[in-house]
């Protein structure tokens, strides 16, 4: 029996749970009156009471199976094929597995082993008395569950009081995992991190001005001791996402938001304001692919030609793939992030403020640079903060027009990389985790993490005090 199979029949029990149990409240209603004290909760809440007495034991009954069904499925299969059939090592049992599984599901055309054949057909025979056995458990648990229910349901039955912890228990349990996911990440990256620092220095990592992980497989081959000095990375993180981006974005966000708030008219601002906060919603490969086949030709042919001119400008520095041309598409890309929180700082401002200021004699661009802007500085500070964040931790454009050179320089005509884009490099393919290569993206990991942590936190702050100042 399929999952959704075993789901939507528990969900039918459910709600013929509820519809039941809202009958029979709606009947003590009916005969007892609606005076207060008489009923304590309404028909909604008896409803809502059965339908989770039937749907909660079923789910947890289904998500049971969805976790263990494959090795239960798999242990019984073994069980059944013939003595010498399933191969002896582990990782070759587990390949044999899965190759029959994907044959049973029709993933597979074709398994590697002859015996794989067979093997699929009993698969699919255990796998549907099993699926059967565990959607019947289900069904008949919801039901038993919603018997249950039905026999509690009396006019002084406190149904709302467990409907809503039934409730604030959800509620918990879902903050629950997002404080247990946060904190698995930040102890596997420390974990990770303390390793690689056991075999390279802290200092080497944090002032070195080398970065070249390469870590050699024999003992006799050269450069067998890599380079782990982060700085280039560093350095190109800050470069593209802080300065270069932080230059078209503050400017051109601050700028928006002025108009839209103070001088567009209300249709145009209607208009004006959704398509622009679209830039936020577009996939950064999209950003990425405008960045690398027009953005950045067009940066090389203006390096080239300040080059003719400058002589400083060495022209073989100026290469098609450059930290000006990543830095402008993620300028383009975070307008939105500045204009939005801007704009909803300068809204934000007593209207008494500017109409005060207007009435004193001031002009409306005095208005808005000598009252407006202070006030809402606060917020714009922090949507900038905020917006830098989400800069550095950028990495499809960073990939596809900055390169992947670790280069500690200050011409924006050349190619550097950042820290999110060597974590990209480090991690792809088949990688160990015990040596020093694959255990410095964790120390990048780590270190990207404090420093948008510590600008996240310093921004929310930003706009804590801003907003407690005009509420």
């Amino acid at each position: 029996m399929p999952g959704w199979l075993m789901l939507a029949m528990v969900l039918v029990v459910a709600g013929a749970g509820f519809w039941l149990g809202q009958r029979r409240a709606a009947g003590f209603v009916a005969e007892l009156g609606t005076r207060v004290g008489v009923v304590h909760s309404r028909p909604n809440h008896h409803g809502w009471f059965v339908a989770a007495a039937a749907f909660v034991p079923a789910l947890v009954v289904i998500i049971v199976w969805a976790m263990v069904g494959d090795r239960v499925v798999g242990a019984a299969v073994e069980a059944e094929l013939p003595p010498g059939t399933v191969p002896e090592g582990s990782l070759e049992r587990v390949a044999f597995l899965a190759d029959v599984k994907g044959v049973a599901r029709g993933t597979f055309a074709a398994g590697f082993n002859p015996a794989t054949e067979a093997a699929a057909a009993i698969w699919r025979a255990v796998e549907g008395r099993y699926s059967l056995l565990a959607g019947v458990a289900a069904v008949a648990l919801a039901l038993m569950g919603a018997l249950w229910a039905l026999t509690r349901l009396a006019p002084d039955f406190r149904a709302r009081t467990r409907v809503e912890g039934l409730v604030m228990a959800v509620l918990i349990l879902a903050s629950t995992v997002a404080i247990l996911t946060t904190l698995g990440i930040v102890i596997s990256l420390v974990f990770e991190s303390f390793r690689f620092f056991q075999l390279v220095p802290v200092t080497e990592f944090l002032f070195g001005t080398q970065w070249s992980p390469q870590i050699a497989m024999r003992a006799d081959q050269i450069g067998q001791s890599g380079a782990f000095g982060a700085v280039p990375l560093f350095w190109g993180t800050i470069f593209i996402g802080a300065i270069i981006a932080m230059i078209v974005a503050v400017p051109l966000g601050l700028m928006t938001a002025i108009y839209l708030t103070q001088y567009a008219a209300p249709g145009f601002r209607a208009v004006a304001k959704p398509m622009l906060e679209v830039l936020a919603g577009v996939p950064t490969v999209v950003y990425g692919f405008f960045a690398a086949l027009t953005v950045a030709p067009l940066v090389r042919d203006l390096g080239l030609w300040l080059a003719s001119w400058f002589p400083l400008l060495d022209p073989d520095t100026v290469t098609a793939q450059s930290a000006l041309a990543a830095g402008l598409v993620m300028g383009i890309m975070i307008i939105p992030f500045i204009s939005s929180m801007a704009d909803d700082a300068l809204t934000a401002v007593p209207r008494a403020m500017r109409d005060g200021s207007l009435a004193m004699g001031a002009t409306t661009s005095e208005t808005i640079a000598r009252v407006l802007v202070p006030a809402a500085l606060p917020g714009i500070v922090g949507g900038v903060l905020l917006a830098v964040s989400r800069a550095i931790g950028e990495t499809m454009i960073v990939v596809m027009a900055a390169g992947l050179a670790a280069n500690l320089t200050l011409n924006p005509f050349d190619s550097v990389t950042t820290v999110t884009v060597q974590i990209v490099k480090l991690l792809t393919g088949d990688q160990e985790f015990d040596s020093p290569k694959t255990l410095s993206a964790f120390a990048l990991g780590l270190a990207l993490f404090l420093v948008t942590l510590m600008l996240n936190i310093y921004a929310l702050s930003v706009v804590k005090r801003y907003r407690e100042a005009y509420e």
